[in-house]
């Protein structure tokens, strides 16, 4: 049986940002109630008193607190490394594309700290790499499908000295401080303690300043 209680759980739950700050008790009860009020009313197809959606949206912030206090502490300090003239080329995942994309890694010079990451997806493979290379690397996709390419990028990399990769939430928290801020990320590529984001080199700097708040909070 649908309830108010399910109906402002699946309203707050596809609203994450909402969500987040119903559980920090930042948001006023009373007046997202009343904004929620007519959806409610329309799902259950009568009137519902503006009371019991506080009484829903108050037991449920209460249940999010809880749950936030049962997050894993995590130590966000760390090095963070930005590299400039980076860009994004997304290609068309196909039979033999993987043995080819081996010869990419001939092609970047890894001792002058050049970037090359390779993240294969179902149906599709990105590479990054560095703008100096682009040309070369897309000469040597000439012959297949390219479904976007990105310059003027920049990778941020998170370097842990804790366990993050078996820390819930650590994405997650860095991912949605950037949200909060409007930044958009390309490309995520973690590994055992390190975690990198590719972004537009326009955000960088709120990047970098957003991740550095993290650390310090």
């Amino acid at each position: 049986m649908v309830t108010v209680s399910h109906l402002v759980k699946h309203f707050i739950q596809g609203r994450p940002f909402l969500q987040e700050a119903l559980g920090n008790k930042l948001i006023s009860y009373g007046n997202l109630a009343e904004q929620m009020k007519a959806g409610i009313e329309k799902d259950l197809d009568k009137q519902v008193k503006h009371s019991a959606i506080v009484m829903a949206l108050r037991r449920y912030s209460d249940e999010l607190e809880d749950e936030q206090s049962r997050v894993k502490p995590f130590n966000y300090k760390s090095e963070i490394i930005m590299k400039t003239n980076i860009c994004d080329i997304c290609v068309l995942r196909k039979p033999g594309l993987l043995t080819k994309l081996k010869s990419l890694y001939e092609m970047v010079d890894f001792d002058k700290g050049d970037t090359l990451n390779i993240i294969l997806g179902n149906f599709e493979v990105s590479i990054v790499t560095n703008e100096k290379y682009k040309d070369k690397v897309l000469q040597f996709l000439k012959s297949e499908k390219i479904l976007n390419k990105e310059s003027n990028l920049v990778a941020l990399t998170m370097r842990f000295s804790d366990d993050f990769i078996h820390t819930p939430g650590v994405v997650f928290s860095v991912i949605r401080k950037l949200a909060w801020e409007n930044i958009n990320l390309f490309e995520i590529v973690s590994t055992l303690s390190e975690l990198t984001l590719i972004l537009k080199k326009d955000d960088a700097i709120r990047a970098y300043d957003t991740l550095q708040k993290l650390m310090e909070s």
